[in-house]
């Protein structure tokens, strides 16, 4: 897809960090900037009968100032190819507002060759559902933010922290540089992280419990350490500005992740 001349200028404004705007505008974009997710379980919501798992959407606002929020729409399952077909996109852009940002990360469930509903291939199709959230979110004036995909657990032998994504990080990275649209590299971070930690140390920050050793979602304390990454990140990429983040070096309590009780609507 090419972009129109519209979504060129769209983008150029939503790109301007909140500290380098006309004070009027700060505080316009304050009263209505909010932080909409995409993505799959890693970044999910989750639910009282699912904790301790933890997405790391749920952990981003305790990095973030008050006029910013985040809208979580991560669902745990989904792929870039999924996420459409349910309408799952078409309810963010329903209620997305110039100014605010999507950031949209994908490919856990686009990698699952078997399941024709949610595989994509990385250089075409998935790259094609992706320019499907950037195009959408242009269109509206808001900001799509592109978020290679976190890393599982996996070391070899050695101690080595495995990459387990494929060509699907190599993929979002090509289409952000084609697109020029911003790029938030969770999976290499992440990788060094878990490399950092090592074998032992990276059992406290997934969900291993006495019944699961789950190498894929988060505790508390993993999800934390992955949205401090992504606040990083954000400011990094010029998405946000220094002024529009807090706490990037502070030890964060992991009391403040509550789970609350799901209702009908939110068990899915």
């Amino acid at each position: 897809m090419s972009l129109t001349r519209r979504q060129v200028g769209l983008a150029a404004v939503a790109a301007v960090p909140l500290a380098l705007a006309a004070p009027g505008a700060v505080q316009a974009a304050r009263r209505m900037r909010r932080l909409y997710i995409a993505g799959d379980s890693t970044a999910a919501q989750k639910y009282a009968d699912a904790a301790p798992e933890t997405g790391w959407g749920m952990a981003l606002p305790f990095f973030l100032r008050k006029h910013l929020a985040v809208a979580n729409h991560a669902v745990n399952g989904r792929s870039s190819k999924s996420f459409v077909d349910e309408g799952r996109l078409d309810v963010i852009l329903g209620e997305i507002r110039p100014g605010d940002f999507l950031l949209i990360q994908f490919a856990h469930n686009d990698e699952k060759v078997t399941d024709p509903a949610r595989y994509t291939e990385p250089w075409s199709t998935y790259q094609e559902y992706l320019r499907l959230y950037v195009d959408g979110a242009w269109a509206r004036g808001a900001r799509p933010v592109l978020v290679t995909p976190v890393e599982r657990r996996r070391f070899d032998a050695g101690g080595v922290a495995l990459p387990s994504h494929g060509e699907y990080p190599a993929a979002m990275r090509a289409l952000a540089a084609e697109e020029g649209v911003a790029l938030l590299d969770v999976q290499a971070l992440s990788l060094a992280l878990w490399q950092e930690l090592g074998v032992e140390g990276t059992k406290a920050y997934f969900n291993w419990t006495e019944s699961e050793q789950d190498n894929t979602h988060f505790n508390p304390p993993g999800a934390i350490a992955v949205a401090r990454l992504v606040a990083r990140e954000l400011v990094r990429a010029r998405v946000l500005a220094p002024r529009d983040v807090v706490r990037l070096d502070d030890d964060i309590p992991t009391s403040w992740i509550t789970w609350p009780e799901a209702d009908d609507a939110q068990a899915d």
